[in-house]
């Protein structure tokens, strides 16, 4: 059952195991990764399947370390730089934000059979990887002449209990407040943490800041309903600003073995770990010329995601020629078990015969803690091939294939989840990944660069877009050990909403990612 922390430290405990409005995009947040990794795994972006010989490369085919011929060890430091221009009605504005990390460490043990026999090696490594860097900064604004944020809580109050008009369910454990069900207009100002759903929360929320009104249809003859106070015969400027922070990180423990040093076979076990917070508040003003409205608001919510998942990974590499090799892998879905915190405020503006009124400042000071969920991740199959001249060229292809309509939040008796379950099965697709590299040795030196190509994970192409990017980079071997450098650069399109229902409009984002890593790598 889902858990409240108030600021009193008195800990209530819910009648509804998960109510947190959740959507495909929370799902997504997990299910895609950002290519990451060492910087010559970067710089020929990604496309590592059939070549191995890297510790980032374990990710996509965990038959890669039986490739190696000495132990070795690398570690990876990366900037990221994401710029973001959105476009709201016509309105332009940009952000961005750029992070600093460790993003890659890992060492790769080999022992070589030298007994007759035909497993001639087997080697061991555990890598980790950021997956996913969640830093980043939107900001958007525009005048939106047809629907008003307010509608989210207008929503809220009017379908509230099953899709009934309120009374909302009190907890029996409220000690201040008569338990059972009450109307909006009944609960005292310390209601929130006491009220049964996150539905009803913010159907408080709205009442309390004057958002609506309640009809209780004695005059119009109608059924109940709650009636918006913010007024329709103008527009709406609006502003939204979205911050977040955090990973996904991955850590693989690799066991792989050679086959007459034909047959390269592997597999990976993985520890997934995530650290999310967002921080994101939306402000509205209209100019209606009534003298009597609301006439601006402002919600502001924090949310922090943690917790650790599991997968595992299966891979072989074919060595068909001395030149040629084939790879195949799979990467099973990951199932990650996650906690929500959520704290929220809402700010109300009016004014009553053209005079202002103080605002409305409704800040429940209480963090929602909510029970723990799984997301599952879809899983994905790769398969490659690579030409690979010893000392002078590489030349590689990787495609892939994974399916997001599979991708599923659990306990799947949730109403909620029940919900967006049906609509990422309804809404998104199998999508397809290509990646291209090459690497050109000269003496000391390596020359390195690479293509990417990532569909859209929805059927409709837009909600998210297709991902394009390239990548270049360089190295030099001192004999023992070798640097590296790598610049990436890729670029999507998405929507971005100012409010997760309520009202369809979104922000119409172009993001951009620069990405430059260096790493070193020893040989021992």
């Amino acid at each position: 059952m889902k858990k409240y922390l108030l600021s009193t430290l008195v800990a209530l405990t819910a009648t509804l195991s998960q109510a947190q409005e959740t959507t495909a995009s929370d799902a997504l947040r997990y299910a895609m990764d950002d290519l990451t990794g060492t910087a010559r795994f970067r710089g020929m972006s990604g496309a590592f399947g059939a070549v191995g010989g890297d510790l980032s490369a374990i990710n996509i085919n965990p038959a890669g370390s039986a490739i190696y011929n000495y132990n070795s060890a690398s570690g990876s430091l990366s900037n990221i730089n994401t710029k973001n221009k959105s476009n709201y009605f016509g309105w332009n504005s940009s952000d961005s934000e750029s992070t600093f990390d460790l993003n890659q460490l890992g060492i790769v043990l080999v022992f070589n059979n030298k007994r007759e026999g035909d497993w001639k090696k087997v080697a061991f490594a555990i890598n980790y990887d950021n997956t996913k860097n969640f830093g980043n900064s939107i900001y958007s604004r525009g005048t939106n002449p047809n629907n008003s944020i307010s509608n989210y809580f207008l929503n809220f109050a009017n379908t509230a209990n099953n899709g009934g008009i309120v009374p909302i369910n009190l907890l029996d454990n409220s000690s201040s407040i008569s338990t059972g069900y009450a109307q909006l207009a009944n609960l005292p100002n310390n209601a929130y943490p006491f009220l049964s759903g996150f539905q009803a929360q913010q159907a408080y929320l709205g009442y309390q800041a004057y958002l609506f009104d309640y009809d209780d249809g004695s005059t119009s003859g109608n059924a109940p309903v709650y009636v918006s106070n913010v007024p329709t015969d103008g527009d709406f400027y609006q502003t939204n600003s979205v911050v977040t922070t955090g990973y996904n990180g991955k850590l693989a423990a690799n066991f792989s073995t050679s086959y007459l040093d034909r047959l390269y076979f592997g597999a990976n076990l993985n520890v997934h770990f995530t650290d999310y917070k967002r921080n994101s508040s939306v402000y509205e003003m209209n100019n209606s010329t009534a003298t009597t409205r609301v006439e601006a608001l402002q919600f502001d919510n924090q949310l922090y995601t943690y917790g650790a998942g599991f997968s595992f990974n299966l891979g072989v590499i074919a060595k068909v020629t001395n030149d040629f090799r084939l790879g195949l892998a799979y990467e099973s879905p990951t199932w990650y078990r996650l906690n929500d915190e959520l704290s929220q405020r809402l700010i109300g503006y009016s004014m009553v015969n053209g005079a202002a009124l103080d605002a409305d400042y409704i800040d429940p000071a209480v963090t929602n803690i909510y029970e723990a969920y799984t997301v599952q991740t879809p899983g994905k199959i790769t398969g490659s091939l690579a030409y690979v001249l010893a000392k002078k060229a590489v030349f590689s292809f990787d495609y892939a294939r994974k399916d997001y309509s599979n991708t599923k939040f659990r306990p799947e008796n949730d109403k909620t989840f029940q919900k967006v379950n049906t609509s990422m099965s309804d809404n998104l697709t199998a999508a397809n990944e290509f990646r291209a590299g090459v690497e050109v040795k000269i003496k000391q030196f390596s020359l390195r660069g690479g293509y990417r190509f990532e569909d859209s994970p929805y059927k409709n192409g837009k909600t998210i877009g297709d991902l394009n990017g390239f990548s270049t980079g360089f190295g030099f071997n001192f004999g023992g050990s070798r640097l590296d450098f790598a610049y990436a650069y890729s670029q999507r399109e998405m929507d971005s909403p100012f409010i997760s229902s309520g009202m369809n409009d979104a922000a119409r984002i172009k993001a951009t990612n620069n990405n430059i890593t260096a790493t070193y790598t020893i040989d021992f």
